[in-house]
């Protein structure tokens, strides 16, 4: 697998930003930490797109998604909105030739998920997931580590996304009608994870607890992949858990420390409990520059996928998704 470089440098792309939320502004932080080209913002209200735009010096703030995404000086869109919104908003910039990078969860579901990659390609341009930790620096290490053979045979891998959020029915997390729970909005960590170290899951086992609304908020999962490796997952929304990770092989294991999807430190243990290897991330920001970096590069490549988490990837990731809802009776308005 080629691993990307992770010099703060890029061929100069124009970003738009489609929404104005807390998880916009941290993204365009770390875009103007990188020295990217931050070109206009895109909110439901001029108000609203004004803000932001003083806030990063953004030149342009467009009252409207529809208005930004025809903005002839942008060539791609971040889309920040929540999951529910996440494919009309993506079709809407493909319509208009922008490449796309989209927040996760990717979308609500794997039918969306291929509508927008099929809209994608018949348009030519890039549409990737945002799942910003597979572009971190200590995940490039640990790819290169289970690749050299230094854990010998992967056969177990176990993950968690635990916080103590919002119990209020209306908060987003918790309301269906807004793609809420646990799930989707901290579960897609530690199984996108699942998926990277040790590909495709050929048997899903899934079972969860539901709060007031009927959002998740405590999901445990099992997964068998098509080598026999195992995997296992826990999300929840209403404890604050360990937020740690390891990979397990039959001659060493990789420990990753808290929270182990930012960036962060992680030990190489022989089966002795020897040290083989520490790492410790030095990262300026928050590190979801390293995304929109690559995204530049494949551009710039002419590549229209993402060599670390491809389209097709994020479809089928989302398929996982659907499933283990499927088995805690998990649904969203309009299923």
């Amino acid at each position: 697998m080629t691993e990307l470089r992770t010099e703060l440098t890029g061929p100069g792309l124009r970003w738009g930003i489609l929404a104005t939320g807390w998880i916009a502004e941290l993204f365009t932080a770390d875009l103007r930490t990188a020295g990217l080209d931050v070109a206009a913002v895109g909110s439901r209200t001029a108000g609203s797109a004004k803000r932001f735009a003083e806030q990063f010096e953004i030149s342009r703030a467009h009252d409207s998604y529809e208005a930004l995404c025809a903005d002839d000086d942008v060539d791609i869109i971040y889309v920040a909105t929540p999951h529910p919104m996440h494919a009309e908003n993506a079709l809407t910039a493909i319509a208009a030739g922008k490449h796309v990078l989209v927040e996760k969860a990717f979308t609500l579901t794997e039918a969306e998920a291929a509508r927008v990659r099929d809209a994608a390609i018949e348009a030519g341009v890039l549409v990737m997931e945002a799942m910003w930790t597979r572009y971190l620096p200590h995940m490039a290490r640990i790819r290169e580590l289970v690749a050299s053979g230094a854990l010998g045979e992967v056969r177990a891998l176990r993950a968690d996304h635990t916080q103590s959020l919002s119990t209020d029915p209306a908060h987003r997390l918790n309301a269906l009608e807004l793609g809420g729970g646990a799930l989707l909005d901290l579960g897609i960590y530690p199984i996108s994870f699942a998926w990277d170290m040790l590909g495709a899951p050929v048997e899903v086992r899934a079972s969860g607890r539901l709060g007031e609304t009927g959002a998740d908020t405590e999901v445990a999962t099992v997964f068998t992949h098509a080598d026999g490796a195992v995997s296992s997952t826990l999300t929840s929304s209403r404890v604050a858990g360990p937020n740690t990770a390891s990979v397990l092989g039959t001659e060493a294991r990789i420990d990753i420390d808290s929270v182990w999807y930012t960036p962060t430190s992680f030990r190489l243990v022989d089966c002795e409990g020897a040290v083989r290897e520490t790492w410790t991330s030095e990262v300026e920001g928050r590190g979801m520059q390293y995304q929109a970096l690559a995204a530049e590069r494949f551009i710039a490549a002419g590549h229209l996928d993402s060599d670390l988490l491809p389209i097709d990837e994020t479809v089928a990731i989302m398929g996982t998704l659907d499933e283990v809802r499927r088995q805690i009776g998990v649904s969203y308005p309009g299923e």
